[in-house]
This record gives C-alpha cells, structure tokens and sequence, in this order.
C-alpha cells in the first residue's frame, strides 16, 4: 500500500468511514491442518490461525496475491507451545486447546473465541478498507470496560475513545493527553482478555467512539495479524501477555534509589556540588542524570555532539569516579538527532549512519533545536556506530543512558529508513533504539544490566530494560493526577517500569505542597527521580528546611522498603505481574470498579494499597478497600480497615494514605545513603496478624544487584515466609533457599507482628522459649530471632 504521510494521516481517518463491501462477500472455500496451524481458504485470501499456548492463538489474514510475513517486532513467544485440536461439525470448524477455543463459521464467514466455554469476543466481518486505511472490527459486550492503547490519560475505563497510534510526545499535559510517546496496539477487556494487534504502523484503536458496541482497529498498512490472549484470572492474563511480548529484566539495583535530576547541570562544580550537598544533607542518592548540556553550552545547536563540553566538564571522567566512590551513578542523555551545526555530522554523514531522502542523500530538516539528520537505527552501521559512542562514554565512567526524543519527536514522512518509510517504522523507533542498546550490553558486556531510561518505545520494549517515564508533564496538580492512570495502564500492557517526572516538568511553579505529594506518591511507584525544569529545582536539597524535611522522610521510605520493592521487580520479571496494579487485579467484580478508586487507589506489589492525595489542601481522600472479608491496616497507626467498601479517610501533610493487607509479611531495611551500602543481612520484617487469616506466604529475593540474569545462573537467595494460625497459636516460618551458586548470607530478621491485642502467653523460637517486647499501645510483638542461613526456623506465639 502507498505510504500516507502522517501530516494528511489524521485527515484521511477522520474523514473515513468503515465500508465492508470488500469483505461482505467473504466466504469459506475449504481448510486444512498444516501441522497444528489452522489454514482457512476463502474467496479472497487465507486465515492462518495457529496457537502459541493453551492461552494464546494467533488470527493472520493473507490476502491473494500476498504471502505471509512472519516477522514481528512484538512477539518472542515460539508457537506451539501447547497441543490444539482442529475439528469440523455443524457448518464450523474449531482450533481447540486447552484454554481457547476458535471457531470459524462458514456461512456467513466469521470468527469468534472462547476461553473454557466462556465466550470472549468475536470478529464481525473480518478485515476490510476503512476510507484510506484497513480496518478489523470486533463486537464487544455492554458491561465491557477497555484499557490499553498504551500511555494515555483519557480515563481509566477507556472505551468511547478513539485513539491514534502514532508516538507523539505531549508537553506540558495535565489532567488529559490523548496522545503520548508510548502507542501500544492492545485492547484489554475487563473480561480479562487482551487482543494485540501485531503491526507497527501508524493508525488508530477505536474503543467503542460510535457507541455501536465495536473494538475497531484502523492501520495504514502492514501485517494482518493479532493475538488474543485470555486467563482465569488479572495475573494468568498479565502471565500471557508478557509472555508473548516478553519479560522485563531486573534492571541494577540502583535504579530503585533516588536520582539527582533537573534540566540541567552546567558545570562539572555544579554538578558535584549538587551531589555533595545530598549527602550532607543526609538525603539518600544512587544517581545523578545530565541532560542536554554536557555536550553543549546551548540548548540550540550543539545536540548530536555526544562527547563531553570539556570547557564545562574538563575532568568528566574524574567526576564520574568521584560519584561512583559516593555511591552515585552518572546517566547521560541521548539523543538520535545529529545537527548539521554538531562535531559529528561530517562523521554521521560520511559514515551512511542518517536516515535519507529519496535520491539516498542524508535527510536534513528544521526542529526545535536546529537543522538535524536522523540516526537510522534500522541500518546496521548505524546501529554499531550509535553503539561505539555508547561504548566510549561507558569506558569514561558512564553508566546509564537517557534516550529522550525517540518517538522520534520529529519524523517528516519523507524520511526513508533501511526498513522502510518514516510513516511505517516510526512507532517502532524508539524500540529498536533501545534493542541497540541492550544488544551492545549482552554482547560486549554480558555480566551487566543496562539502565535504558527513554520516552518512546512499542510492545515488548520491556524485554530490552527499557525504563519509559511519562514525558514533560505539566508542574501543575492536573499533571499528578493523571500520573497514576497512565503508570497502572502501561503495567496492564507488559510495561511496568513507567512512571514520572517526580514533582512535574513544566513550568516555572514553585507549589511546595503538589512537591511534596508527588514525592510522596513516588515512594510507591517504579522509579524515584525528580526532575523538572531548572527555574525551580527539583532536588530537595534545594527546597526550603520544612520541605526538605518531608521530602527526606519520603526518599528515606524509599530505601527502607527497598526489600520489598527489589523483590516485587523480581516478581516482575517472572510472572509479568506490575509492581503497580489496579485494585481491580484484585477485587474485578466489585460495584465501585466504576469508580474513579479503580486509578485514584492502587496496589503496590501484592501487599500495600496506596492513595495519592492528588488535589491542593485535601483535608479528606476517598480510599476503596478491595475484597469482601478482607482487611486492611494502615502501615503507620495500625489501624484497621474492612475490604470490598469505598472509605473516606482523613489526611496529613506527612504522608499519603498507605495500608498494608492482613497476612502481609513486609521486610524493610534501615536506610542508607546509597544502595551501594544496601546490605539483607539484618533487616525488619513485618507480619500484620489478623484472626481471619488463617495461612500467609511471602518472600524476599536479593542478588547483587548488577550481575545480569542472576537468577537464571543461580546467583540469588530466596528467603520464604509463611504463616498459620489456629487454636490460639501463630506459627511464623523464614525458609531460606539460596541458589545454586550462591553463598549463602547469615540473615537476622527483627521480627515484628502488629495487632497482637494481648500479651502473649508464650513464644518459642526454633522450639525454644524466649524472651520478647510487647508493645500494649501499639499492639505489636518485638522478637529478635537469630541467624538463618540455610535451615528453616519457626516461630510459635501462643497467644
């Protein structure tokens, strides 16, 4: 099909409408088995549908005169993972394995799925033209919510939306951005099914705009394909869906601490006396990020340098090993525009690096910051060129990279790319700037985990490291509030790693209270960097003394909990299941899932449900418990809270709501100024007691915190933890389960179970009686234990 520049693109789809004369007449021909894939013959092509897993099928439409292209950028997953049965009966023929069932009508000619008997979803006529674009529709049921789509701040619920597919940064958002630098092609169905369109190119996802009762999805062109994915279950689905696209790996511990970060460091005095001042503040830091100006004096005319400015940085490597012995990592910013005006354009330009135009020549245009070509990431010099400046700055004490603009911000449609047109690869740009990446790490720095910060990326971005942050929000209570939405629906789609500009970005606002709450919200979201524009600083050593001071109790909780956040990302990387969750992962069937509570409340990790104050001078927040019967405990005063019922709840201006569920076992370190001091040999954990809970599981998982892939080569500990309770007596049991290759750690653990109303009759600890702390006003039971290394050790309170 003829390449549509994407300055008309918007025109000619909202100028379309569905017309299905060319698939109206549609219809079946005859099918066969080819070795466990589906293959339907009709009037005007092929379905091929074969199955990945009991869980997930493949649907592929193949017109005549076309043949099948296997490529995905998405999918990782190898089919045939799980046995499927094609049968023919009663005018259908069906794909059945263990968990969906396909079912091809023959006349009329339609397709529908089912998970174990349930029905999911049905196409109505199959794929067809819509206007200048080709389009699928599918029939949704009335009770139907939809999410996904990628990074949006539409509502959570985003059915009657009609949201384009293309990456476009949106500066300065608020409350609302319909359009974000992060489009992913996945619809996902309250009913607990995804349907992910396999193709990159521009277009649109329409949930349901008409009110017609249609999922439609308009593309330019491309690949016929989608995935269905479905479960018993929120956790089965995201198990599924990350699967398919693939897993997030561990990023290094640091990442997890608090970051230096504002727009941006002049100087190298500048810069190292932002970091000295943290740590003589007493305020945690793990890293300190360098936007555009270690390249360049000006904003103007220097990016695609990509070398230290060494009149403002003439020592960058002393720096960089001065931090790195504070315990402080140096992440430098990128990114893919080379200025004619910049030292390495000759470079770039000779070398065949740049995107081009039509006669081959490099293609040059304006943009906000100067006359520019493009890296061309497709091409295969290009990419070890890009990778050779990333190698040479890693040699000088770099350690992590920004990659900023990659949607890319600025992508004429006559651009041409060794894969194609600007139109049809630019949603994927981003993605296979940061496959660069993580590629340059497994190959020639196999033992590390590559930290990959960028705005831009696709489906199954996540399986390279790729840590996406939500853009140039607006320093405004609007830009907040949209914060937990998109962070909650990215982890939906596989993503788990987005979050924000703590504090917000744009705008020169000094609001000392939204600071403070931002900061506060993330505490529990995947990644604590401030950052904003420099006219008002976001670091909090710059902030006024009571300011400071809450700011710090903040990033102070932060590496308290970093047990508990480590060993949530570990799940992550397992299962798939977001460190950020909807409470509707929780409790799907509840009537205040309509709610706004379903975004304005949220799980972090399995165990704590967090309400952002998210409105100037609340005195109140409304808080949704989830689960009928369940209880929930506030992790400051202890104080009880029943599940499945919508609460408002008082605030303070020292912390954000926070609750912790009964059965919880929650390990917490004593804070350190760097996670290089990071150590679970002692640590506190937390058990939260309650009569209704009559067995609980947790766990800590701990590795060095840099060798990649470490669980995979043994190199981690597994401590479990359980709980019964019965009769009057509490039995708590740490099981340490180290890997293959590890050593294990002598670990001590503080043990402290809550909501102990009376003194304990006894307690035994690795059947031995000991002497404990009770605390009658805070109700909590203080027992020291003693170092477990590799047997189980069991403590029984009678209570």
């Amino acid at each position: 099909m003829k390449p549509i520049p994407h300055a008309v693109l918007a025109l000619c789809l909202l100028a379309s409408l569905p017309s299905h004369a060319q698939n109206a007449d549609r219809t079946f021909l005859g099918y066969r088995n080819d070795n466990g894939t589906l293959d339907i013959a009709t009037s005007d092509g092929r379905y091929l549908i074969r199955p990945y897993d009991a869980n997930i099928v493949e649907t592929s439409f193949v017109p005549r005169g076309e043949t099948f292209d296997p490529a995905s950028h998405a999918v990782v997953l190898k089919p045939g993972q799980a046995p499927a049965a094609i049968r023919e009966a009663d005018g259908r023929i069906q794909l059945v394995t263990d968990g969906i069932t396909v079912t091809v009508e023959k006349s009329p000619l339609r397709i529908s799925y089912a998970y174990k008997g349930r029905p999911l979803v049905a196409e109505k006529q199959g794929y067809g033209q819509a206007g200048e674009l080709e389009s699928i529709e599918f029939a949704l049921e009335g009770d139907e919510a939809l999410y996904g789509a990628g990074s949006r701040a539409v509502g959570m619920n985003r059915r009657g939306n009609r949201l384009r597919l293309y990456n476009r940064a949106s500066y300065g958002f608020g409350n609302r951005a319909d359009q974000m630098g992060y489009g992913i092609p996945m619809a996902v169905s309250s009913h607990k099914y995804a349907i992910h369109f396999d193709n990159p190119q521009a277009g649109w996802l329409d949930f349901d705009s008409r009110k017609d009762g249609t999922l439609r999805y308009e593309v330019m062109g491309g690949r016929k394909t989608y995935q269905v994915i479905a479960g018993d279950d929120w956790a089965q689905l995201m198990d599924g869906t990350t699967r398919l696209t693939g897993r997030q790996p561990l990023p290094p511990r640091w990442a997890f601490g608090n970051f230096a970060s504002r727009f941006g460091y002049h100087t190298e005095s500048e810069a190292r006396n932002v970091v000295d001042k943290f740590i003589a503040d007493g305020i945690p830091l793990d890293a300190i990020v360098f936007d555009l100006y270690w390249f360049g004096k000006t904003v103007k005319g220097t990016m695609g340098n990509l070398a230290w400015d060494r009149d403002s940085f003439p020592h960058a490597e002393a720096m960089m090993a001065d931090f790195s012995k504070k315990g402080v990592k140096t992440v430098l910013i990128t990114e893919p525009f080379v200025l004619t005006t910049s030292k390495r354009w000759q470079d770039a330009a000779q070398q065949g690096v740049l995107a081009t135009d039509a006669q081959g020549k490099p293609f040059v245009f304006d943009f906000f910051f100067g006359n520019t070509g493009l890296v061309d990431v497709f091409k295969p010099q290009a990419r070890d060129w890009f990778w050779n400046i990333y190698k040479d700055l890693k040699a000088g004490g770099a350690a992590g990279w920004w990659g900023d603009l990659g949607e890319p911000e600025t992508h004429p449609s006559a651009t041409r790319h060794a894969s194609g047109t600007a139109d049809q690869v630019h949603n994927i740009y981003g993605h296979e700037w940061a496959k660069l990446i993580a590629d340059g790490y497994a190959r020639d720095y196999p033992q590390e985990r590559p930290f990959i910060l960028m705005r831009s990326g696709y489906s199954g971005s996540q399986r390279f490291g790729m840590i996406p942050w939500s853009g140039d929000v607006q320093r405004g209570w609007g830009g907040l509030q949209s914060q937990m939405e998109i962070v909650l629906q990215m982890g939906m789609q596989g993503q788990a790693y987005m979050h924000s500009d703590l504090g917000g970005f744009a705008g020169p606002v000094l609001d000392d209270e939204l600071y403070v709450r931002w900061l506060q919200y993330g505490v529990f979201q995947p990644i604590f960097r401030p950052h904003a524009q420099e006219e008002v600083p976001a670091e909090a050593i710059f902030r006024t003394p009571a300011v400071k001071a809450l700011a710090r109790d903040a990033i102070r909780l932060r590496y308290a909990m970093l047990p508990y956040n480590y060993t949530a990302a570990f799940d992550d990387s397992r299962t798939g299941m977001p460190m950020m969750r909807p409470v509707l992962f929780d409790d799907p069937d509840n009537e205040f899932m309509s709610t706004t509570a379903i975004s304005s409340t949220y799980l972090w990790g399995p165990d704590f449900l967090v309400a952002p104050v998210t409105e100037p001078g609340a005195a109140r927040k409304e808080v949704f418990f989830p689960r009928k019967g369940s209880v929930w405990f506030d992790f400051y005063t202890d104080e009880p809270h029943h599940g499945g019922i919508l609460e408002t709840v008082p605030t303070r201006p020292d912390r954000i709501p926070t609750y912790v569920r009964a059965g919880a076992f929650i390990p917490l370190a004593q804070p350190v100024q760097s996670t290089r001091d990071y150590s679970t040999a002692r640590l506190d954990l937390h058990y939260w007691h309650d009569a209704g809970v009559t067995q609980a599981q947790g766990h800590l998982y701990d590795d060095d915190g840099h060798t990649a892939y470490a669980f995979e080569a043994g190199k981690y500990e597994l401590v479990r933890f359980s709980g019964k309770f019965a009769d009057g007596r509490l039995a708590l049991t740490v099981t340490p389960e180290p890997g293959a290759a590890a050593t294990p750690t002598a670990r001590t653990f503080d043990l402290k179970v809550h909501n102990v109303a009376t003194k304990p009759r006894a307690v035994r600890v690795g059947g031995k009686a000991v002497a404990v702390r009770w605390d009658a006003k805070w109700r909590v039971l203080d027992v020291r234990l003693p170092a477990v290394r590799t047997e189980a050790l069991q403590v029984v309170v009678t209570l």
